[in-house]
């Protein structure tokens, strides 16, 4: 039909013969990969083994140029799926393809993983979810009955061990999905049964299902040994002939072709790898066209490049003003009413600006300068913490209204995302978006932080590493609520030190904004310069609301996102002895405590951005206070967490001979906070003392 592109996502097992027959590859090249032979600027990437590797071709369809793409993936199995799905997204939007006429995504599963994978599920909920359908996708299930030693069904009676039903399928009996069961040694069947399956998708725009019932001959690989645990399986095997010998025979009997040829054909096939010849499928090149990215531009600023991020006074009062312009007759409800209120008193100076109105300014300003902004999440309308209302609703109607999608002409420059209950199939839908779209700022927003738990694989697998293994660049930003406030062990920590422990090369950026200005600024900087990276971003809870923790307009007119925030207090250089650096919100409990014990020696400096660790900013704060000999690192989380541990090395490294450096912190655990309301005060307490007056030397 009108299908333009197809974006295929598959694990590793086959790739390489979907790689070379399917999407045309070059087997000469494939080989060189094997053979070792890269490129120079290859050789600058960890880079991957070969059935990770992703490509893109243009082949021709029934006349007519189809663009085939077969994402990267690491050996995860069904994790590609969501990053596929997101990838499909965003090229639907760039060409406003609403229901999936133009771009279709193809997944391959294997029969254990499809109903073993919990993202599985969590990419088959997403697809009819608004904000992540892609108008069906046509789900490939190579059934060969066996995950790695996992017996099948037949071999594991009484009890089943790769699944509880009778069907790896029936999790798609929740979509009403309608699947196609063909006998894997029939290739006319599975044939016909995939283009009834793909008619189905372009009619209905639903997914839909072909389970190619089948087997593997060589087990998990071909080193492998099957039959050492499924011999009844391969003892059958053994004796079945291939699909190839079957499909021979039934050409010879009905005298499609003369017997023998079919070797002739295959020994052609052969000659043709052998001279590095793709015999199978003759592609078109890649040319591009209107709809294809350029990222040559995305990657010549750096992290540090600068960018103007201010906005002007002007233009300020005015988005603000359009922005809280709502609909005749719509009825807000009484809190949401007074935020309102109190936004309108901030752009016109009367009080000082909060988080909330500063971040939807980030965005209103984007959009007027010509970027999209996507941003997800289980409360993201909202805000968990009641403070972004992104989207509000008639108090009398239950109506919904988002004032940021009418900014422009172009609803689709805004979209916000209340999403289901889901961290990795979401996250990895929106890893999927942002490498796809650079002119879109894409963020995932944890509930809390430490819900980005679930969604470990991606952050390790693809945002951290993705452009070291593969060269994907990847501006998605991730929203991850941290701070100790007394909330318990699941409610304190977003694991700051799990991000910072893969950080390397410059690969990504951690930051910890202490004022709603940061955050503008901070978000701003991700869109204007021309570099994409991934930002993590420990964001606050119970700094929304904090009196300390606000900006003004000229914060939002002048400057720039400070890495590091020197001491804001006109102390005395000559009097301070002791100059403690931290992050978040710990800062302000610091503040405070100085404040009332009415120390002057003490300089306080917040580091705002850990990583890539701001050298210049770091040393110019020691340079500030030349009496100064103790140097202390203070965090609320635990020794072992937080980012101690992570940057200690580093505030080590640039010390003058001078210095001695210490840290104050919660002691060890095990856990991230502790339960106790009361236990959580006195320990908040000694970690404050501690950085004031004492601290443990290094």
């Amino acid at each position: 039909r009108d299908v333009e592109e197809i974006v295929i996502g598959m694990a590793h097992r086959g790739r390489l013969n979907v790689l070379v027959n399917i999407l045309g590859k070059s087997p000469k090249d494939l080989f060189a990969e094997f053979e070792g032979k890269y490129s120079e600027e290859d050789l600058k990437k960890a880079g991957d083994v070969k059935y990770h590797m992703g490509f893109s071709t243009d082949v021709e369809v029934g006349g007519k140029r189809l663009h085939l793409v077969l994402a990267f993936n690491p050996s995860h199995l069904e994790i590609v799926n969501p990053v596929v799905e997101g990838s499909v997204k965003a090229r639907q939007t760039r060409r406003n393809d609403e229901i999936g006429q133009k771009i279709v995504p193809v997944l391959i599963h294997g029969d254990a993983a499809f109903a073993g994978q919990g993202v599985v599920m969590e990419t088959l909920q997403l697809s009819e979810a608004s904000g992540y359908a892609t108008g069906g996708t046509l789900h490939i299930i190579v059934n060969n009955q066996i995950g790695f030693t996992t017996p099948n069904p037949i071999e594991a009676k009484p009890r089943q061990e790769a699944r509880t039903s009778r069907y790896c399928t029936d999790l798609a009996k929740m979509l009403e999905a309608p699947v196609f069961h063909v006998n894997g040694d029939d290739p006319e069947a599975v044939v016909f049964v995939t283009r009834l399956a793909m008619d189905f998708r372009n009619e209905f725009h639903k997914d839909v299902i072909v389970d190619i019932c089948c087997y593997r001959r060589w087990g998990h690989n071909e080193a492998d040994e099957p039959s050492v645990t499924s011999p009844l399986m391969y003892e059958a095997v053994k004796h079945h002939p291939t699909p190839l010998a079957i499909y021979a025979r039934k050409l010879e009997e009905e005298g499609v072709l003369p017997k023998g040829e079919v070797e002739v054909l295959a020994q052609r096939y052969r000659e043709g790898l052998d001279k590095g010849e793709n015999i199978a499928r003759v592609t078109l090149g890649l040319v591009g066209n209107k709809h294809t990215v350029n990222w040559a531009k995305y990657h010549q600023g750096e992290w540090n490049t600068p960018v103007d991020t201010t906005i002007t006074l002007e233009a300020l009062r005015s988005l603000s003003s359009r922005l809280l312009a709502l609909p005749e007759g719509f009825t807000l409800h009484p809190r949401v009413e007074k935020i309102y209120e109190d936004r309108a008193k901030m752009a016109s100076g009367e009080i000082p600006m909060d988080w909330g109105f500063a971040e939807t300014m980030a965005y209103a300003s984007l959009i007027n300068e010509g970027f999209s902004v996507r941003l997800s999440g289980q409360d993201a309308r909202r805000g968990t913490f009641f403070h972004r209302h992104a989207t509000v609703h008639d108090y009398k109607t239950g109506a919904r209204y988002t004032p940021l999608s009418h900014l422009t002409s172009e609803p689709s420059r805004f979209v916000v995302n209340d999403t289901l209950l889901s961290e990795l199939g979401v996250l990895g839908f929106e890893y999927g978006y942002s490498t796809t779209d650079p002119e879109t700022l894409v963020i995932w927003e944890a509930q809390f932080g430490d819900f980005a738990n679930g969604a470990q694989v991606m952050f390790d697998q693809f945002i951290s590493s993705g452009y070291a293994k593969w060269g994907r660049l990847c501006g998605l930003v991730t929203f991850l609520p941290h701070g100790y406030e007394g909330q318990g062990p699941e409610h304190s920590s977003a694991r700051l030190e799990r991000f910072l422990q893969l950080c390397a090369e410059n690969n990504q950026q951690v930051c910890v904004p202490s004022t709603p200005a940061q955050m503008f600024h901070m978000l701003r900087r991700q869109m204007k310069r021309s570099r994409r990276l991934p930002l993590i971003v420990m964001t606050p809870k119970s700094l929304l609301r904090h009196p300390l923790s606000v900006s003004t307009i000229a914060d939002l007119t002048q400057g720039r996102f400070q890495t590091v925030i020197p001491e804001t207090d006109a102390l005395d250089p000559d009097k301070v002895t002791r100059i403690v650096f931290c992050a978040g919100k710990v800062y302000f409990d610091l503040y405070q405590a100085r404040q009332k014990a009415g120390l002057d020696n003490v300089a306080l400096v917040r580091i705002e951005q850990l990583y890539p660790f701001p050298r210049e900013g770091y040393e110019a704060a020691l340079d500030a206070y030349p009496k100064a000999r103790e140097v202390l690192w203070c965090q609320e989380e635990p020794e072992n967490q937080g980012a101690w541990y992570q940057i200690k090395h580093r505030l080590a490294a640039y010390l003058r001979p001078r210095h001695q450096l210490m840290y104050a912190t919660r002691k060890g655990s095990a856990t991230t906070a502790v339960g106790y309301l009361k236990v959580h005060q006195m320990q908040q307490e000694e970690v404050v003392r501690e950085a004031l007056t004492g601290g443990k030397r290094l």
